[in-house]
């Protein structure tokens, strides 16, 4: 007797043993930490009762590990002499507690803060120059 659902076969990467081989609708969880970092595609090969077949590749990239901070150098800068990078890594460790020490990486100010200051530190002298004349 012919089923009258589809089935689809899940693949992780190029592998050619699927992970779950099941009947539509479906849902499930995919497990992560089994998968190292980095880019990986999900490919869903579905087969409908008459035989016929289609294919879906959705790429997405895995980051269980711990996050890398790199401040100082950009993905393809061109530099020359001595260039300061600082670099942090962190990780989401207990899930349930929150570590403040390690977690964020410190940075400079950035330019346009120290631009509203100059300017409002200008205004401010102004205007109690202004109204020390008055006096």
């Amino acid at each position: 007797m012919m089923s009258e659902k589809s089935k689809v076969y899940i693949f992780i990467d190029d592998d050619t043993i699927p992970v779950a081989e099941v009947f539509t609708p479906v849902t499930f969880e995919l497990d992560t930490h089994k998968l190292v970092d980095g880019p990986h595609r999900l490919r869903i090969v579905g087969k409908d009762p008459s035989g016929k077949e289609g294919m879906r590749i959705i790429p997405f990239e895995v980051r269980n590990g711990p996050a890398i901070d790199v401040v100082g150098i950009k993905e393809d800068a061109v530099v020359d002499g001595r260039v300061p990078i600082m670099i942090n890594a962190y990780g989401k460790g207990n899930q349930s507690l929150f570590l403040i020490e390690g977690s964020e990486t410190p940075q400079g100010i950035p330019w346009w803060v120290w631009l509203l200051i100059i300017g409002f530190s200008g205004w401010a002298l102004y205007y109690f120059i202004m109204y020390i004349d008055l006096v």
